[in-house]
């Protein structure tokens, strides 16, 4: 008797949302801005310290003098004042879509409620599983969101590939054992060097994403 070839093991993708999934660098610059004159801080500094870390570890950062409750709740309202600013981008519907039947994910470092809004907001459907920077005790670039989003979804982590625009994400995939695909969409490449994979945006990534998450052989 021949015994039945064994299924190819789970994979799945692990997205970040802003500057991947959703257009939001312009937005949170003019919010982070606003922020920083209210404060008389240096606006590019504090932008600096932004780019794919949780706002309570950016204000630990930028001005540990102040009260952290009060400012993420100042920030929160200066995000509400300009929700158009935080659209999809024309790709990620598309892309989602054809990803959905499949094991995806969102690993924020932002309000998991936010990404789900925002996906709602863009027709795209909403995984089971994202993951908000209050879900964990340490953001990135330390793994522990990517790990967490892969023990949800009953993926190894080596199998699972990992989308960011940032530094701070590209080494927390990569602390987390997964291969990184990183986009130039906030950041320029030589910032990205340590991705596997550096591509311009989700219509470039599109192909390797799905040919990963269906196991297929890789082609990166």
């Amino acid at each position: 008797m021949v015994s039945p070839t064994p299924p190819p093991p789970a994979r799945a993708v692990l997205f970040d949302a802003d500057g991947v999934l959703v257009d939001s660098h312009a937005g949170y610059r003019r919010v982070w801005d606003r922020w920083s004159a209210l404060h008389g801080l240096d606006p590019d500094a504090v932008h600096a310290a932004t780019h794919g870390r949780r706002v309570l570890d950016t204000l630990a950062e930028v001005a540990p003098h102040l009260d952290a409750p009060a400012e993420v709740a100042r920030l929160t309202e200066l995000v509400d004042d300009d929700p158009e600013a935080f659209a999809l981008y024309p790709d990620a519907r598309a892309l989602v879509e054809q990803l959905h039947p499949l094991r995806w994910a969102v690993v924020t470092s932002g309000d998991d409620f936010r990404v789900r809004d925002r996906l709602r907001a863009g027709g795209a459907p909403v995984p089971d599983v994202v993951i908000g920077g209050a879900a964990v005790a340490r953001g990135k670039p330390d793994p522990e969101g990517y790990l967490l989003a892969a023990r949800l979804l009953g993926v190894a982590a080596a199998d699972c590939v990992v989308v960011e625009d940032a530094p701070a994400g590209v080494a927390a995939g990569r602390a987390a054992g997964m291969p990184v695909i990183a986009l130039t969409t906030s950041n320029p490449a030589p910032a990205l060097s340590d991705a596997d994979l550096v591509v311009a945006s989700l219509a470039e990534a599109g192909p390797h994403l799905l040919a990963w998450a269906q196991a297929q052989p890789s082609t990166w």
